[in-house]
């Protein structure tokens, strides 16, 4: 069983909670390999009808055609959704054009008033998506902590971008219980969870099992194996890579590391587990 929420979660569910009551939107991040994975169903009465940018982030890890799928089916009236890459230079721009078309009835309020209002924004999502690159790609200079593991933030910061936005980053959030077991191999695949309460190898082999059934020619194209699947494909990884113990036994140990590095790192292709017609 898969489960990570450390003390500082809960009290950053309240600062969230808190905070929803001064802001004007929210900039929902999620992870391209595993959008639905990552939306906390916890949040979504803590929203009500308040207005949602989705963030596809790490779009360039992920496949097209299902992130395109995932943006459609999360837009509605007050949900919008777009696909970003984060780490790329000025990509935030759309986020911004959308932020002022959820928000124009305010705008266009205050303009009446012959007054240049000011958009509150915070952004949220569950640890690793990308929410700080994203708040400095915004600002266009590291304004907001960042790092490729869980946990990095901890509490909450107001950043401001230019003269009429002002963005509220938060600590990544899951949920008490992760009672899909499904969904917390995927936020674990993806870095969500803390690497250091997992079974690498036992969440290697889901992986793999995971992606052969998404195609079973992408790890035997990236290790020239031939087709297998669980605890057989770790072995048949470590012995393709020369991973071998004293003895010419398998080192699965390593070969489960080495998957799951380079799924994280792009190297098996752009992937998206989730299916947007039946996840």
């Amino acid at each position: 069983m898969i489960n990570w929420y450390p003390g500082h979660m809960t009290k950053a569910i309240r600062m969230i909670e808190e905070n929803l009551r001064i802001v004007d939107i929210v900039v929902y991040v999620l992870d391209a390999r595993a959008p639905f994975s990552c939306i906390n169903p916890n949040f979504e009465s803590m929203l009500g009808s308040m207005p949602v940018i989705y963030a596809v982030n790490k779009a360039e890890l992920g496949d097209r055609t299902r992130v395109k799928a995932w943006c459609e089916r999360l837009s509605g009236e007050k949900r919008k959704a777009l696909a970003l890459n984060a780490t790329a230079s000025k990509s935030t721009a759309p986020l911004v054009t959308l932020i002022r078309e959820l928000c124009g009835a305010k705008i266009e309020k205050y303009r009446n008033k012959g007054v240049r209002t000011t958009i509150k924004c915070m952004v949220l999502g569950v640890p690793n998506t990308g929410k700080s690159t994203i708040i400095n790609n915004l600002c266009g200079s590291a304004k907001t902590v960042t790092g490729n593991k869980a946990g990095v933030t901890r509490g909450k910061q107001w950043v401001r971008v230019g003269e009429y936005l002002e963005v509220l980053d938060t600590p990544g959030t899951l949920y008490p219980k992760l009672s899909d077991q499904k969904i917390a191999r995927r936020l674990a695949f993806i870095g969500s969870i803390r690497d250091e309460i997992l079974d690498t190898y036992e969440l290697a082999v889901s992986l793999f099992n995971e992606l052969y059934a998404v195609s079973p020619e992408i790890v035997s194209a990236r290790y020239k194996v031939g087709q297998s699947e669980g605890e057989e494909g770790i072995a048949a990884i470590a012995r393709a890579r020369g991973y071998l113990l004293r003895g010419g036994e398998p080192d699965v140990e390593r070969a489960a590391l080495a998957l799951i590095d380079d799924f994280r790192k792009g190297k098996l292709g752009a992937i998206t587990l989730d299916n947007p017609e039946g996840e």
